[in-house]
């Protein structure tokens, strides 16, 4: 009888097991269908409103939102879940190439009658992405299709955009804020001091500030001066961009607190007016108004607009057949991080396989090396170095296209390419080198907690719950001091300059492209569109098609990361970035220090790293 029944439990619990199996695989199935069918309904829906827009001339409304980026992060089902829970918006990241490329399509676009900047919801951006988006909206105007800006309020970002339209449009309640360029640190001195925390700092630079907010409360004179230097270059080529488009003078735009006063007392606190008189607007508009005047100039879409598609929704067509010769380009974005990338780093291993496949593809003839980092990890930059040298003695050049900053880690795994092409605008340098290690024995103390014991070697004890001894303080200091030299002796050696020259513009000193070109830092000035041009030059071929190389996605990942971007893009989700709260700022800081704080996994506690390279309007 035991016998049966004991075979009766094992046969039910088959059953069971065949139910359940077969009930997931269903809802999973059902599940997926759903989603496909999801999908090919937003095609049809796109593809039902692309025909009716190619029967009627309508402008292409640049709304861009949120951060705009060298490569979009594809984020997993898991990303933005936990992005869900923590109540952080799913901001999309609008691609640079993608923009750049969308305007340069719709210029040539017979359906295309004009162009339409509105751009209340872009984040503040770096002076070289605006060039480089300004540059294709000159190539835009150039075709002798209109250009027109409208927004409730302009930064400085938006307005350096706006101001190669032909006409900008402002609300007669708005404001055109033009604060200027400054890098502005928190310092954490006196807190780690109350809180009982030794901060043990170990550099190789006598301008590298990375480490100065944690044993200083102010910023150094030398870190000021060098700051200094760069940042009123920035703010010369903004202003004189801005007065070039508009017709005035650079000085009416450089305005003291005292000019500004009186040039605000004379309209009685309107800031519209302000804007108009210095020139910076050409007509105060409400919203309702703009909308008529847009629906004359482009055509009424009957609905109290006018005939617009939006940037996100409009597809760049490219008719250019494939060709055999590739010309790679891998982009290497954030922070640099031992290990694998993730959002917002350059992942030392990552970008070195990438690297390493594009060496041993027979179509690949050269690699375009995009930089926008200020640095990271010592350790991940050398092995991104090595496969660089790798792909150049492989007899594959390389040329380096440096965006807003290439500094520090950032140069290190530049300085080896055959071409180095910075804007004027880049800020690159800051060759240094810097550890940094924190103690709490004093803290523990505080609170009767001690740390003790024995081992073999003095190196055992080396931990955070433990003084440092002097010998290790100098052990430390003697290993960053041989880092920086190979650092600046890798520089000479690339960029065939004496270590004598290298070492009077090292340092950890900043400096734009405009300055590291006369000092041999980098060959020329020229934005991505010149790297490409140099790269098949060097590379001896004339057709070429663009290989964007990524760390591949598996099939699964590929099919939800399409599906949500068509989703986000059909219905429009992505195209409205929220304005951060004073608070939402605040802690937005404090999350960036985190990040940055575990950011740095250097296995040798070794790091290039700039930290005054991010300038921003405030």
């Amino acid at each position: 009888m035991k016998k049966f029944f004991k075979f009766l439990s094992i046969f039910f619990k088959w059953c069971w097991t065949i139910l359940s199996f077969s009930r997931q695989l269903l809802l999973n199935l059902l599940f997926i269908g759903v989603l496909i069918a999801i999908y090919f309904n937003f095609i049809m829906k796109d593809t039902e409103y692309s025909n009716y827009m190619e029967q009627h001339a309508h402008a292409l409304l640049v709304d861009l939102s949120g951060p705009i980026v060298e490569k979009a992060y594809s984020h997993t089902p898991y990303d933005l879940a936990i992005r869900a829970l923590s109540g952080r918006t799913n901001v999309t990241e609008t691609v640079l190439f993608d923009v750049v490329a969308k305007i340069r399509t719709a210029a040539n676009d017979n359906n295309i009658n004009g162009m339409v900047l509105n751009l209340d919801y872009m984040s503040k951006t770096s002076l070289t992405t605006l060039q480089y988006i300004a540059k294709a909206i000159k190539e835009f105007k150039a075709t002798g299709k209109p250009v027109i800006a409208f927004g409730d309020n302009y930064s400085q970002s938006q307005y350096y955009l706006a101001s190669y339209a032909d006409e900008v449009i402002m609300i007669p309640e708005g404001l055109v804020s033009l604060k200027g360029y400054g890098v502005y640190n928190l310092y954490y001195k006196n807190l780690l001091k109350s809180l009982n925390i030794n901060t043990h700092i170990f550099r190789g630079g006598a301008y590298k500030s990375y480490v100065e907010p944690y044993i200083r409360t102010d910023m150094s004179q030398k870190a000021r001066e060098n700051n200094s230097i760069w940042l009123k270059q920035l703010w010369s080529t903004y202003i004189n961009d801005i007065a070039t488009n508009r017709g005035v003078t650079a000085e009416s735009l450089s305005l003291d607190t005292e000019r500004l006063l009186d040039a605000i007392k004379i309209e009685n606190g309107d800031y519209a007016a302000v804007a108009q008189n210095l020139g910076l607007v050409d007509v105060l508009l409400t919203r309702q108004q703009t909308h008529t005047r847009l629906a004359e100039i482009f055509g009424s879409d009957g609905q109290d607009s006018y005939n617009y598609t939006s940037i996100y929704g409009y597809h760049a067509k490219d008719l250019t057949p494939s060709k055999t010769d590739q010309i790679a380009v891998v982009v290497a974005s954030g922070t640099i991080i031992d290990g694998s990338a993730g959002e917002g780093t350059v992942g030392g291993d990552t970008t070195a396989a990438i690297l390493r496949t594009a060496r041993f593809n027979d179509a690949i003839k050269a690699v375009i090396l995009r930089v926008d980092s200020s640095g990271g990890s010592a350790y991940a930059s050398e092995i991104i170095h090595h496969e660089v040298n790798a792909l150049v003695n492989a007899g594959k050049p390389v040329v380096v296209s440096m965006s807003e900053v290439a500094a520090s880690g950032g140069y290190s795994i530049s300085s080896s390419a055959n071409r180095i092409l910075a804007q004027a605008a880049t800020i690159t340098g800051s060759i240094g080198v810097i550890s940094i290690y924190n103690t709490i024995e004093d803290a523990l103390a505080k609170c009767g907690i001690y740390s003790d014991g024995i081992g073999t070697t003095p190196f055992v004890g080396l931990q955070t719950t433990r003084p440092m001894p002097e010998k290790i303080s100098e052990i430390l200091q003697l290993s960053t001091d041989h880092s920086y030299q190979h650092f600046i002796e890798q520089v000479a050696n690339d960029r065939h300059i004496s270590v004598a020259d290298v070492q009077l513009i090292a340092q950890g000193q900043v400096w734009t492209g405009h300055d590291a070109m006369k000092y041999g830092l980098v060959d020329q000035i020229g934005d991505f569109d010149d790297a490409i041009v140099i790269a098949a030059e060097l590379a001896n071929i004339s057709e070429y098609s663009l290989n964007w190389m990524h760390e591949p996605l598996t099939p699964i990942q590929q099919l939800f990361y399409d599906i949500i971007a068509q989703v986000m893009t059909t219905v429009s989700i992505d195209t409205q970035f929220e304005r951060p709260s004073i608070i939402k700022r605040l802690a937005t800081s404090a999350i960036s220090e985190i990040n940055n704080l575990n950011n740095l996994n250097d296995p040798n506690g070794r790091y290039t790293l700039c930290q005054n390279c991010s300038y921003f309007d405030n």
